[in-house]
Parts: C-alpha cells; structure tokens; sequence
C-alpha cells in the first residue's frame, strides 16, 4: 500500500516507521497541505494526516476531493468537521477520524461510556473529574482525547457539559489539563463520591501506539466509502 503521510512532525516520522515494518511504501512525506499536482502525482492509496489544527481542513479536503481515503488525527479544528462530512458525502468519500488512535485509548472510550451510563441514575451524587496530561508542545487544550471522554459522558447525561477550571457546579465535567516535558499522553477519569471512587487511566508510553492504530486505520479503510472511526476499525 502506497501512504501518503501529512504532517510530518514526531508523529509522522513515527507513522512512517510503523508503515515501513508492516511493509508499506511511503509514497510521500509533506508538511503543508499539498497541491493537486504533487498529490495526484504521487499515486497514494491512503493518505494519513498528522498536521496543525490550522491546515487540517484543507488537508482533510483536498484528499477527499481527488478520491484518496484519508485518515487523520489532528485535534483541535473540529467546528470545520460538519463541512467535511458534508463534503465526504457529496464526492463518495473515504475519511476516519479519532481524537485518539491507541488501541488501548478507545477500549477505554468503550468503558468510559458503559460507566457514564451505568452511573447516569446515580447522576447527583457523583462528581466526575477529568485530568489530560501531555507534552509542552501540544498545542491544544483540553486535548480531543479528553474532549471526547467528557462528549461520551454528557451524551449518557451523566453530566449537562464541561469547564476547564475549578469553578464549577454540580452538573459539569472539570477537565484539568497539565503539561509537562517529555509525557506522551496520561488521560484519567475520576467519578467521586462520599461513599466510593471510581478510576479509569490511560497511560501512552510513546507514539508508536498512536502510529500503530493509525497504520491499521489506513490498512482497514481501503475500499471503503463513508464516514467513520476507531470503532468500526476494532468492531467494537
């Protein structure tokens, strides 16, 4: 399979190892959003995209519309995703998105929901806390992993919505983003009450987990048209 990689940070150069030792080619490597004439020359089965949440549209765009499935992972430029929803299925696309590509991260979604469920009726007596922790150069805050946990949470209306300070009241998520030098990714979900604490976590320990699930995505989305997510890619 022929990856065309966008955005090529520590992620791409991690995606690109991961591609190289399941035996695929890189057919390019770019860190802006590429013209039509380099795109459509370098013949790309799939196109995985790691960028900045100010090109990600456009890179997103620009594949759907010359037919090359794309499968991205950039955080942070999510009020532009109905457009390209809407685009994807004007032109018969192929695009998956997820805040979160580790395996192990969306096993965790699935628990997360199953337990903001769960608790939903007990809804008043839990106090739901939570905590992203990455690396200084992330540039979003609070991450999309983080994002979608408290999403998944106030769908279950367990909580009505979230804030990112200590202010808060009984019906919102607190979400505590910290940043530190050299720490891949730590999300922690915390349900609290007077009688009992509930805790799940996630610890990333390198990219390579990140690179791996977005490699799988790229390999299971060929030959596919729609819209779609890590859920569909594990099947769960």
């Amino acid at each position: 399979m022929n990856i065309a990689i966008i955005g090529y940070g520590k992620m791409g150069k991690s995606i690109e190892k991961i591609a190289k030792i399941r035996n695929h080619k890189i057919s390019l490597c770019y860190d802006e959003t590429p013209t039509l004439h380099l795109l459509n020359n370098s013949n790309s089965d799939v196109a995985i995209e790691f960028s900045q949440p100010h090109s990600a549209f456009n890179n997103v765009k620009i594949c759907i519309e010359n037919n090359i499935p794309v499968v991205s992972g950039t955080t942070g430029w999510l009020e532009k995703f109905e457009i390209i929803q809407k685009i994807c299925k004007e032109k018969n696309g192929s695009f998956l998105y997820s805040s979160n590509f580790s395996i192990g991260m969306n096993i965790l979604f699935e628990i997360n929901k199953k337990l903001s469920k769960l608790l939903s009726f007990y809804s008043e007596d839990y106090e739901v806390t939570i905590e992203e922790i990455h690396h200084k150069e992330k540039m979003d805050k609070p991450s999309g992993t983080a994002l979608s946990l408290a999403k998944d949470i106030i769908h279950n209306k367990m909580k009505k919505t979230w804030i990112l300070d200590e202010k808060k009241t009984k019906n919102q998520i607190l979400i505590l983003s910290k940043r530190f030098k050299n720490v891949t990714g730590i999300h922690i979900v915390k349900y609290e009450s007077k009688i009992e604490d509930i805790k799940i976590q996630h610890n990333a320990h390198s990219r390579e987990g990140f690179a791996l699930g977005a490699v799988i995505a790229a390999e299971w989305i060929q030959n596919k048209k729609g819209i779609f997510s890590m859920k569909e890619v594990l099947g769960i």
